[in-house]
């Protein structure tokens, strides 16, 4: 299988030497990515488009490439084609039949052809050649150049053929990796990992930093947000997961600073912390999902006060973005559903918040506090890369036992996100298969026959591994990960 990699259009107006550079950064990811699938894939090309071809047709793994190449940053449109030397005209119309003749039946089309080089023809030539010889030899209605039910895709370039059979949007974006990195804020909730996604999208590396309030629970469910990002969006490169436990700066905060303020304080003690491990990091900018007017702390003057904590650069793609517009994104993108469970332990601690704080008052109300708990949060702070989250629990014995068969009785819950059981659902004759996605994991296998025993799968096994050490640290013992050959 043939598949034609279109870049993102700000690619092709580069100068020569940056255009090289950002396509070659793109033909590595890719065959990072896709080398993971299947080493026999081959990524090739240069300058005006990248090939990548399978070895094989199987259904699942053109699935698992074409999804790869939907998700990959610094692409703009992925085309599945066949490849030939350039026939003459009836050549061409019998290059096209195959694939277009049945679905032409009874519907109205167009013929869309891109032409590169010197011929003896035009591609308007080529197109009325074509749209007549195909209304008359097919069950086609008529040709409709506004509005056609099918559109017959293919394209010339030099001497070759290409027929598109099929089309899907790419990302955009830049290659990941081409720009700076950065360091995202990241709360598990639909802004935070909004924000994160335009970041990768944009092909930058972005590392994810947490401040705990919650506890475990808190931080597995940012866990999860940002290692699905990672996986979908931005494996191609290895990212940190930065977790800081800052419970006990926010209590400090709730027992001395006034109630209007508390959530105005609590920012900018957390974009202190943050300036310092990105300045470990060599990082020199911080991403948030803050929107302007969405709560009390992110009005302008608020925002103002928070900012002068810091000279680094604050990035806030979705300032004035509607908060409906946020969440169809985290459905767009995947995340909705799991952010949509995630608590938002920041956003209730004020109960009169002020929406203009005066930056003396702030001050003094900051004078009161123990500035050392700052130091000592940011020296206590885990940094993990974000394949390796499962082992925040390594000092405890709750790494999972990894199973390639399925013992009697046990039962395998497939956790993965919707989208990929609907891509590849798990069938199997020999155990049973319960589907239960990850973020539903936790308020449910309490329900579950503790007789039994549950063997948790995903694709790559990270989420599972996670999962499933999660649960055996809270107490269950009949949990394992299932990771056939």
């Amino acid at each position: 299988m043939l598949f034609a990699i279109r870049f993102f259009p700000e690619i092709t107006i580069k100068t020569r030497p940056v255009r090289q550079r950002l396509i070659k950064a793109l033909r590595r990811n890719l065959r990072i990515l896709l080398g993971r699938v299947d080493s026999g894939i081959s990524v090739t090309g240069d300058w005006d488009i990248l090939e990548v071809e399978t070895h094989s047709d199987d259904e699942n793994l053109v699935s698992q490439v074409v999804e790869i190449l939907r998700n990959t940053p610094g692409i703009s449109l992925i085309s599945q084609v066949t490849k030939q030397p350039l026939p003459d005209f009836e050549g061409i119309l019998a290059a096209i039949l195959p694939f277009y003749q049945a679905q032409l039946q009874g519907r109205s089309f167009a013929v869309r052809s891109k032409r590169q080089g010197n011929h003896d023809f035009s591609s308007m030539a080529l197109e009325r050649f074509l749209g007549t010889a195909l209304l008359n030899r097919t069950g086609a209605t008529r040709v409709d150049l506004q509005q056609p039910e099918v559109t017959v895709r293919l394209e010339v370039r030099q001497q070759v053929l290409f027929v598109v059979t099929h089309q899907w949007r790419g990302l955009g974006g830049y290659p990941m990796g081409t720009q700076e990195p950065v360091l995202s804020l990241i709360s598990g909730g639909f802004d935070s990992a909004v924000s994160s996604f335009l970041f990768m999208r944009r092909g930058i590396q972005t590392h994810f930093l947490f401040f705990n309030l919650g506890g475990k629970e808190h931080e597995l469910a940012v866990k999860e947000v940002a290692l699905y990002l990672w996986m979908r969006f931005g494996s191609s490169h290895r990212v940190k997961f930065v977790s800081v436990p800052f419970e006990p700066v926010l209590s400090e905060i709730l027992n001395k600073v006034d109630s209007g303020l508390m959530g105005v304080v609590l920012k900018r003690m957390m974009i202190r912390a943050a300036d310092r491990v990105a300045r470990e990091m060599k990082l020199s900018s911080l991403v948030t999902g803050e929107c302007v007017a969405q709560v009390a702390s992110q009005t302008l003057p608020n925002l103002t006060v928070i900012d002068q904590v810091t000279d680094m650069l604050i990035l806030r793609p979705l300032i004035v973005t509607d908060k409906q517009d946020i969440i169809d994104m985290a459905r767009k993108i995947g995340t909705e559903q799991f952010s949509a469970q995630v608590p938002e332990y920041c956003g209730v601690i004020s109960v009169k918040p002020t929406t203009s704080a005066k930056p003396q008052r702030v001050l003094a109300e900051e004078a009161g506090l123990d500035a050392s708990l700052i130091d000592d949060a940011v020296a206590e702070r885990e940094v993990q890369m974000i394949d390796r989250v499962v082992e925040v629990l390594a000092h405890r014995d709750v790494e999972p036992e990894q199973m390639a068969t399925v013992p009697d009785r046990a039962v395998v819950i497939d956790i993965r996100h919707p989208s990929e059981q609907e891509r590849a659902p798990l069938h199997s004759d020999q155990f049973e298969i319960a589907v239960v996605p990850f973020y539903q994991l936790g308020s449910r296998f309490a329900a579950m026959d503790a007789s039994r025993q549950y063997l948790l799968y995903c694709d790559k096994g990270m989420m599972s591994r996670l999962h499933a050490s999660h649960l055996k640290d809270a107490g269950y013992r009949n949990v394992a990960v299932y990771r056939p050959s």
